[in-house]
């Protein structure tokens, strides 16, 4: 029960201020998943855009940051512009594979580089000292943790581009649904498990014992990644 708790925490940080990010940019989606599925291919794409737009009302009118919502907006905007240009309907999930197809280079060639995604991504939500993630016996377990994200992001792309090439296009969103917000959760979930795991077992210092200059053996990090 207490790593379920510290596992609710640490998403609760992960996703602090991004709840309505996440609703933002899935009701537009799903709105033309549903949509198109029943009408033109046009009238749907207003929808979703009509969805975005009531979305950013629905926040300005709540006093809510407009900062996600626009963004889902944006990708709305896009996503709605590469249907147009391609005619069909499957020219809405386009952008999607662009983003996809960066992440998992971006996770490639920050390995190679020695400086992982997982560690920025950890970086920029806990503030913990940039020289912390490159010691020598905390690293490996950010690259490690970088790799599994390029492969499982990499499997979730090859399938939307199967069902995409087949022109499955119901299916391919059902499948841009699932794999979404609920495949990126549950990868975090285990990214925090095995990362844990892995710092413990590669015994490098606390972000305190490392702040603090404190010599071997250290206790490492008992909480977050």
């Amino acid at each position: 029960m207490d790593k379920l708790n510290e596992l609710w925490d640490e998403l609760k940080l992960v996703f602090s201020g991004k709840g309505p990010g996440i609703i933002d940019a899935l009701f537009p989606l799903l709105a033309y998943i549903i949509s198109s599925r029943f009408i033109d291919l046009w009238m749907a794409v207003v929808i979703s855009l009509a969805v975005a737009g009531a979305v950013m009302v629905f926040r300005l009118l709540k006093r809510q940051s407009l900062a996600f919502a626009v963004g889902g907006g944006g990708s709305t905007l896009l996503a709605a512009f590469f249907a147009y240009l391609s005619g069909s309907a499957g020219g809405y999930y386009l952008p999607g594979f662009i983003t996809g197809g960066l992440t998992v280079l971006g996770c490639v060639l920050s390995v190679i580089v020695r400086r992982p995604l997982a560690a920025y991504s950890s970086m920029l939500t806990r503030r913990w000292p940039a020289k912390w993630y490159w010691h020598p016996q905390v690293l490996p377990a950010y690259r490690e943790v970088t790799l599994f994200w390029g492969i499982l992001f990499g499997i979730r792309l090859a399938v939307e581009l199967f069902f995409f090439t087949q022109n499955e296009i119901d299916a391919l969103g059902t499948v841009r649904l699932a794999m979404g917000w609920p495949y990126t959760i549950l990868v975090l979930v285990v990214s925090y498990i095995y990362g844990q795991k892995r710092l413990a077992n590669l015994a490098g210092p606390s972000v305190a014992e490392f702040k603090t200059g404190a010599k071997a053996p250290w206790t490492g990090q008992l909480r977050g990644f």
